[in-house]
């Protein structure tokens, strides 16, 4: 960690707080640099005063929104895992609360916008660079097609990258947007069903590619303008998403801006963006939110936890187990 941010940690201006419902005084407001966490561990939930923190945890299980329910026993690992995340990436997991925080405010191309910009900083910021180094890039050789799209009553989209767990990259992105760009223009404005090829619906980003483009300047505006997200949202309930597998990083957040989400037995769902010195970058901090609220959005980036079917069901992030 850089001296600068391990002063501002030790000084209370970055890192994490965690309060302790009933026992210590709840913050007056968000600190920009700091994941605000809530825990409470026994008896009803309290109300009121909830506003600045980014993550609430409790020890019920089944506890309703905005809270994370954690399984008997889980609670403290759960806060230890946070607090893991967040030391290990200090800046990436104080900017993914920050844009978290607006992202609710503003409208969904406003908040997708947001994201871009503060993920291209992020592709400059020392714990991204560290997370590069340590992990370098292999040759990217595989130019096959990665969308194919079948039009007849309906349109079908369907990635086709399957022997690269449908890793997301530029070419699929661009793919993707143009395949939902040709949907959402069509005459006849028939229903879009979107699934992928292979074991898992997409495993997320092509980790081969994250910090390639040269100007991320440019980059921020080819992602805004070429957005998969922004065009499922734009879809609305004519798009249903048909997830199977790992559902990873773009691999939710894209399906998240559809408008019905249905997911087979046994899949599950990870942000795990936050650990790379990044924050989502497919439009997770803008359609996820809208789908189970921020703080449950912030604690899947920031503790990276795998989200299962179940969960993802009670917290609305799917809508149907697919028959």
């Amino acid at each position: 960690m850089p001296d600068l941010i391990a002063d501002l940690t030790e000084l209370g201006g970055a890192g994490i707080a965690v309060t302790e419902l009933g026992r210590d005084a709840p913050p007056v407001a968000a600190t920009p640099g700091v994941v605000q966490v809530g825990v409470w561990r026994s008896g009803p939930l309290p109300g009121g005063a909830l506003e600045p923190f980014d993550i609430l945890l409790s020890d019920e299980p089944g506890a309703p929104g905005p809270w994370v329910g954690m399984p008997a026993g889980k609670l403290d690992g759960a806060v230890a895992q946070l607090k893991a995340a967040v030391s290990a990436q200090p800046v990436a997991a104080a900017v993914c609360a920050q844009v978290l925080r607006m992202s609710l405010s503003v409208s969904l191309d406003e908040a997708l916008a947001l994201e871009s910009m503060a993920y291209s900083m992020l592709l400059a910021s020392d714990g991204f660079r560290s997370w590069r180094a340590a992990n370098p890039p292999r040759a990217r050789g595989d130019l096959g097609k990665r969308v194919e799209v079948a039009v007849g009553r309906a349109i079908e989209v369907r990635l086709t990258r399957a022997e690269r767990r449908n890793a997301f990259d530029a070419r699929m992105r661009d793919e993707l947007a143009e395949a939902l760009g040709f949907a959402l223009e069509h005459p006849d404005a028939p229903p879009v069903g979107l699934s992928g090829d292979g074991p898992c619906f997409s495993a997320g980003g092509d980790l081969d590619e994250f910090g390639a483009a040269a100007d991320p300047g440019q980059a921020h505006l080819i992602r805004t303008l070429r957005s998969p997200a922004r065009l499922a949202a734009a879809l609305g309930p004519r798009l249903t998403a048909r997830l199977h597998g790992a559902c990873v990083g773009a691999g939710v957040e894209v399906p998240a801006a559809a408008g019905r989400v249905a997911a087979d037995p046994g899949a599950h769902f990870r942000l795990p963006e936050v650990s790379m010195g990044l924050i989502p970058g497919a439009g997770g901090t803008a359609t996820i939110p809208r789908r189970v609220g921020r703080r449950r959005a912030c604690w899947m980036a920031i503790s990276g936890a795998d989200i299962d079917l179940a969960t993802a069901l009670a917290w609305g992030l799917v809508d149907e187990v697919a028959a």
